[in-house]
């Protein structure tokens, strides 16, 4: 086993792979960029190295000084998490010139499967079966999309490079096919250096299920699957394993394809095969078909550990220090059932667009996995995924799991930064979803249900005006009252709903009437905590100076507005484009003078590796261009300004 190891990467992967490292008593070196200084996985680490700025470029993704550093610093390998340089065949390359263990597959393996056209001839020769499609070297706009038209509608275009969603676009049309076609290339370009892509057939009622594979260079084995059918714009939103309706002859089939696909490259360390299945009539071992390879350990890898009881970077440590498989196929069992939930930064009613914030507070409940590369206190960076944790239940059946992942849900308090926690929890308690009755199209299916906002209840109110007047905790009780007026106050809290005043009555150091305009609320302090209309109070409440947040049914947060600020105007409203979000400007389509309809492209946003198009609110005049391509901008900062009407 290694002494010691470099981890390539940042985050809840990185922080992932020090608890296994630390266990075995491997020590580690974390490498972090000017962002990421007071990180946690700096902290967990033994040594961190500084490698360069927050952009990707300028540090994560530096080959030579990841090497530099684990020479410096005596490590023998480097464990390269995923994302990043983990499927870069140049820097597996690179590593092993300069004397070092890569943990992962092979420059050849991962060179063999890194383009998914490539990767599908490779296939069908070991006798795996492909998604009807079109690959090719000729990437003339024409060429393609008379392929698209020759496979028939409905299409994707997909980056050959990379993964994750990036460079993929659905069509449905001939005429949408040129505008899709640009933007799955300009996505691709900007991931993955590549603007290469193929077409695929689209499969109306897809499911898509991958395959745990692991090898030692010699032999494979498989650890199941994983249903990963739970996805919006083609990014993994719950992934569950086993899948739900499988069959004990369909999962036979997958994994000895899975294992076949994996033993064809020789492969050495854990990877997933990526399959997509047809459920438009059950799950038939003749209908599925190979996508993709994963040449890394995925994120959802912790729903895999849970059924199987296998650690998979300890096996990953083990073979890439010479040890054998650890196990034979034989040998793994499922056992009970297991859910992640991806918990994201993001602003769910303005399009899921990524989000950032200070993470004031941060609490997961107990009795559950949360893998977490942030702590309350961080920040959200701009400049890498907005992912705060993954949220992993496990129990003996997939009912029991899904009930614990809803209790969790629920439970999890975040505050400082929008999140999609309430999608979440509303995506766990979709009825379909419930029964397994999964696909790719279900999230868009549903898409204004599960995104609907919940409004704070007068509990939530009544909790959030005893913040304000500091009545919480037992310190203080009379707060905010005077001796020369009645035990009796007006509050006012700014929330989802616009200002609201409530009314707060004291009759006793441990009693108040509070009326929330909706009736009244007597509530009772004991020594449990409030108590409200006999009832014990169901939320939490945090408060922070002039910040009450409170955790029920949803996460709302109140401000508590300052009696000496006056209101400002409001600004330019339709007139401007801002920037909903941090990010660096790919394009600007438009300049001074220039008639624009509502709709129309003004610019291309880049923010946390995914494209956003900007686009006009209304019909008129572009008055002012404030930005140019490759300018960083701040969210909210202006960037487009249309000429006033007249009235």
């Amino acid at each position: 086993m290694f002494g010691k190891i470099l981890i390539a990467n940042r985050g809840e992967i990185a922080c992932r792979i020090m608890e296994t490292a630390h266990r075995l008593g491997v020590a580690t070196v974390a490498v972090y960029s000017e962002a990421d200084a007071a990180s946690r996985h700096v902290a967990l680490a033994g040594e961190a190295v500084l490698i360069g700025g927050p952009a990707p470029a300028e540090s994560y993704l530096r080959g030579e000084r990841l090497i530099e550093a684990a020479l410096a610093t005596g490590a023998e390998a480097i464990h390269p998490g995923y994302g990043f340089l983990s499927e870069n065949p140049d820097f597996v390359e690179a590593v092993e010139a300069a004397g070092l263990v890569f943990i992962g597959p092979s420059a050849a393996a991962i060179r063999a499967m890194g383009l998914k056209d490539a990767a599908k001839r490779l296939m069908a020769q070991a006798g795996v079966s492909v998604v009807p499609g079109w690959q090719g070297e000729d990437q003339d706009p024409a060429v393609l999309a008379r392929a698209a038209a020759e496979i028939g509608w409905p299409v994707l275009i997909k980056a050959v490079a990379g993964g994750g969603g990036k460079g993929m676009r659905k069509v449905t049309r001939a005429e949408d096919f040129a505008d899709a076609l640009a933007s799955a290339q300009g996505e691709a370009r900007t991931a993955f250096g590549n603007p290469a892509v193929l077409i695929e057939k689209y499969i109306t009622a897809p499911r898509h299920i991958e395959v745990q594979v692991f090898g030692d260079g010699q032999r494979a084995v498989h650890l199941f699957e994983r249903d990963c059918s739970l996805q919006r714009r083609h990014q993994k939103v719950i992934e569950e394993a086993p899948a739900p309706g499988m069959t004990p002859e369909m999962r036979a089939a997958m994994g000895q394809a899975a294992v076949r696909a994996a033993e064809a490259i020789g492969y050495k360390g854990a990877g997933t095969i990526e399959f997509i299945v047809d459920g438009s009539e059950g799950l038939r071992p003749d209908r599925f078909w190979f996508m993709e390879m994963n040449t890394r350990l995925q994120v959802e890898h912790p729903v895999t550990e849970a059924i199987t009881g296998v650690d998979l970077v300890e096996w990953q440590l083990r073979v890439a220090a010479g040890e054998p498989l650890p196990a034979r196929q034989e040998d793994l069992k499922i056992t009970g059932h297991a859910f992640e939930a991806r918990l994201y930064a993001e602003d769910v009613p303005a399009g899921f667009l990524p989000a950032t914030g200070r993470l004031d507070h941060l609490r997961f409940p107990p009795g559950i996995r949360a893998d977490s590369g942030v702590r309350e206190g961080d920040s959200i960076s701009p400049w890498y995924d907005p992912m705060i944790a993954k949220i992993i239940t496990h129990g003996a059946t997939r009912d029991i799991a899904l009930r614990k992942l809803s209790a969790a849900l629920a439970a999890t308090e975040v505050a400082g930064s929008v999140t999609n926690l309430g999608f979440l929890a509303a995506l766990a308690a979709h009825e379909g979803f419930g029964r397994g009755e999964v696909d790719t199209g279900l999230i868009e299916r549903d898409l204004n249900r599960l995104i609907y906002q919940a409004e704070p209840q007068p509990e939530d109110l009544a909790l959030a005006a005893l913040a304000a007047a500091d009545l919480l905790h037992e310190a203080a009780p009379l707060t905010g009252f005077a001796l020369w007026e009645p035990l009796r106050q007006s509050v006012l809290l700014e929330g989802p709903s616009g200002v609201q005043r409530v009314g707060l009555s004291l009759s006793g150091p441990d009693r108040a009437e509070i009326d929330t305009g909706s009736g009244v609320l007597i509530c009772e302090r004991r020594s449990q905590g409030w108590w409200i209309n006999g009832r014990p109070a169901g939320p939490r409440v945090v408060r922070r100076g002039r910040v009450v947040d409170v955790f029920g049914q949803g996460a709302f947060r109140f401000t508590l507005p300052d009696p000496l600020d006056r209101a400002v105007a409001a600004g330019a409203g339709g007139n401007v484009t801002l920037s909903p979000m941090p990010g660096l400007v790919k394009a600007v389509f438009v300049h001074p003078g220039q008639k624009v309809a509502q709709g129309d492209r003004l610019a291309v946003l880049e923010a946390m590796k995914m494209e956003h198009v900007l686009t006009s609110g209304r019909d008129g005049e572009i008055a002012e261009v404030l930005i140019e391509a490759g300018a960083q901008v701040e969210a909210g900062a202006a960037l487009i300004t249309l000429a006033v009407e007249a009235e």
